[in-house]
């Protein structure tokens, strides 16, 4: 504690409370985010290109479902698998690893004559997005400031938004082309991105929190020296990585034995068989806030945006896709949202997002409701349908699609980030490729405006956990969340008074 306090004595006293974002740090982050925005694009242009694959390929509504839910089927294993390569091979290297996993699924996806080869393509890009989806979040995590960091973090949640909207406008306008080259084109043009960031990606630095635990203090010392605001917070930073790592905080080597396994072996008992009471925690917190991203609906309205509009009496290709621009045009406009979270903090926008949501999906609800059951055309009911699409849209990227990023990222211990990354990854395309499958079985077995009144009971159940069990993290080190997170702490007492008893709970 002591020291603790003489580290945060020690930034205040060199001003870095007020210092600025460090343009290199943003600068690698703005490359490593590259993959969310061909990620984002992918979500985007699948979501119109499946009506033309439809109609080209002759396939059924089943074969659509597995087709939209399948990327992120894959995704559970490269999310798998990151957290291993990560560790190994680095965070850099991972990243590059991801890109060439897309680009090999773009270019089978491009060609695809048949369905089981757009099959393949598409479980290919899958492994790349989990790849990707993992370890990016931890990058940008660990090579920024706790001041800035809260946006830094979350600038790949912005590339998504931003690939969404690209993917809807390749939608419109290479829908006018013949059907068997425009669906084509729409999904193999990510190749060329792909590829050139790929190679891009390799004159980034590498993680300076890797390289301690390798035990390259010389690499991470110049690296850090470059991401940070001044001198003297790389020096802090420097310090403190190197204590959590249990290296003599005085050692001015440039290499020394790696002071723990870096393999990953060992850490997957460490965070799920005994994990400690704050780790347990963490981990439920990192489980529960991906879980709620996809389980409130959000993939539901991104992929199947063209047949909700259609269902709320949206009958034309050109209107649907238009529908589908305004959709990705919300959701990048209200990302600006992420400018706050290092000054308001995580919790206020996660709570607030989460309280709009709940009222735009009831809304969707009611009004899909009254489309089905009228008997002529209720254009109140359509305009409520269109303005709670949109409102759902823009209060989930207000906090819910930022701050899922950003805060299992930042909570868990050194050794066990990438694990932790991992295991939040895999709930959070796991969930997402539930939601893909089975939201056409779904909504047609309970009514699609009985599917959002679903959504938004989800939606209150998410609230809750988040007022109960996520602390507030804003301008935290990354080396203090165990004190965060610890059962007790003076700071968490009054916020988290349901954590005592689900800790109980599973001590039992």
């Amino acid at each position: 504690m002591e020291e603790r306090k003489e580290v945060v004595s020690m930034e205040e006293a060199n001003g870095e409370n007020g210092e600025g974002i460090n343009k290199y740090a943003c600068g690698c982050v703005d490359v490593a985010s590259m993959i969310s925005i061909i990620f984002g694009y992918d979500t985007g242009v699948m979501s119109g290109a499946m009506i033309f694959i439809k109609e080209d390929l002759k396939v059924n509504d089943t074969q659509i479902s597995v087709l939209a839910g399948i990327l992120n089927v894959c995704a559970l294993v490269g999310s798998l698998a990151a957290e291993r390569t990560s560790d190994f091979l680095g965070r850099r290297y991972t990243i590059v690893l991801a890109f060439i996993m897309f680009l090999v699924g773009s270019v089978l996806m491009g060609y695809a004559p048949n369905y089981p080869i757009l099959l393949t393509g598409r479980c290919a890009a899958g492994v790349g997005v989990g790849y990707a989806l993992m370890i990016a979040p931890v990058y940008t995590a660990e090579i920024s400031s706790p001041k800035s960091r809260g946006f830094i973090t979350s600038l790949p949640e912005l590339g998504i938004s931003t690939g969404i909207l690209t993917g809807y406008l390749a939608n419109y306008f290479m829908a006018a082309l013949p059907l068997k080259l425009g669906w084509r084109l729409m999904l193999g043009i990510a190749v060329v991105p792909s590829l050139s960031l790929a190679i891009c990606i390799l004159k980034m630095p590498e993680s300076p929190r890797w390289l301690v635990m390798q035990g390259r203090l010389g690499e991470a010392k110049r690296i850090l020296l470059k991401v940070s605001n001044s001198k003297e917070e790389a020096q802090i930073r420097f310090r403190d990585i190197k204590l959590v790592a249990g290296i003599d905080e005085d050692c001015n080597e440039d290499s020394v034995k790696p002071p723990t396994s870096t393999n990953g072996g060992g850490m997957w008992k460490e965070l799920l068989l005994r994990p400690t009471p704050t780790v347990r925690w963490m981990l439920l917190a990192t489980i529960g806030i991906h879980f709620f991203e996809h389980a409130t609906g959000i993939e539901a309205v991104m992929l199947f945006s063209p047949r909700i509009l259609k269902k709320a009496g949206v009958t034309s290709k050109d209107k649907l896709l238009l529908g589908t621009i305004g959709v990705g045009l919300t959701k990048l406009t209200f990302m600006a949202s992420m400018l706050l979270m290092d000054r308001v903090g995580r919790r206020p926008l996660l709570l607030t997002s989460t309280a709009g949501m709940i009222a735009a999906l009831t809304g969707l609800g009611i009004g899909l409701t009254n489309v089905e059951n009228a008997k002529e055309k209720s254009l109140w009911a359509l305009g409520l349908c269109f303005v709670s699409t949109y409102t759902f849209v823009a209060f989930f990227n207000i906090g819910v699609a930022p701050v899922t990023w950003v805060y299992p990222a930042e909570i868990f211990p050194l050794k066990l980030r990438a694990q932790g990354a991992s295991i939040g990854m895999v709930v959070n395309r796991g969930t997402k490729a539930a939601i893909s499958i089975s939201f056409i079985p779904i909504y047609k077995a309970i009514t699609i405006g009985g599917s959002f009144f679903m959504f938004a009971g989800i939606s209150v159940v998410a609230w809750f956990f988040f007022y109960f069990l996520l602390p507030e993290t804003k301008g935290k080190h990354l080396e203090e969340m165990e004190e965060l997170f610890t059962r007790g702490s003076r700071s968490n007492k009054s916020k988290n008074v349901g954590v005592e008893i689900l800790l109980k709970g599973s001590n039992a």
